[in-house]
């Protein structure tokens, strides 16, 4: 019997227009969101019950239910949520639009790709990736767990991404290049050389405006 779906985060309405689009196409049962904003409890999203945050955790049966998280905003966040729901049993499992072709794409668990998402051969997207809408992986790129590519971001090919990298809105990654862990790749950033690890790069070229403190990033590794 295949497992209901329990959605991490109640904030954006594509989501539920995404959802009725993967109903169209298959038999999934969403059974609602988890959202740890006290004040949602107990509402309706658009059609589906907020049942609370992860307190109400120990009501759901992981033998019974599997979850997609849809937090996007913040790389570190998203990685932490699916560690909790992960250590709490629940298996991920991937939410993604029904017109994307992944014809020859390695794909890892709780995948969220958007409406207009392109994904080229040979692409290979690990565990918690999240793509927005109109963004672009060219082939043969890896992009690292929990790392987030924003609406109309542009990566060439041969590109390798980090562990939770943030890529902005309308950014472009030229190919070939090394995107280090948790480094935030700024919106509308051309980027000509490889980015180290933790480093936040803006403007056209990119260049390196500070560096985050790794050290601080707890359950980055």
């Amino acid at each position: 019997m295949a497992k209901k779906i329990l959605l991490l985060g109640a904030n954006n309405p594509e989501t539920p227009r995404l959802l009725h689009r993967i109903s169209e196409h298959s038999k999934v049962e969403f059974a609602g969101y988890i959202d740890n904003d006290p004040a949602k409890r107990g509402r309706d999203f658009h059609g589906l019950p907020i049942f609370g945050g992860f307190e109400v955790l120990p009501q759901f049966d992981p033998a019974l239910y599997a979850f997609v998280n849809l937090i996007s905003g913040d790389c570190l966040t998203r990685h932490q949520t699916t560690q909790v729901m992960r250590r709490a049993g629940f298996e991920m499992t991937n939410l993604i639009h029904p017109a994307i072709d992944l014809l020859m794409v390695e794909l890892g668990q709780g995948i969220y790709l958007r409406e207009g998402v392109i994904v080229q051969a040979e692409v290979k997207l690990a565990d918690n990736v999240c793509m927005h809408i109109g963004a672009l992986i060219g082939h043969q790129t890896s992009v690292g767990e929990s790392s987030f590519i924003a609406p109309g971001a542009s990566v060439c090919g041969c590109v390798q991404i980090g562990r939770g990298v943030f890529v902005g809105a309308n950014a472009t990654i030229l190919p070939r290049l090394e995107i280090g862990d948790w480094a935030v790749i700024g919106a509308g950033a051309v980027v000509t050389k490889s980015v180290p690890a933790g480093a936040v790069v803006a403007g056209n070229p990119a260049r390196i405006i500070k560096m985050r403190d790794l050290s601080t990033i707890s359950d980055s590794h």
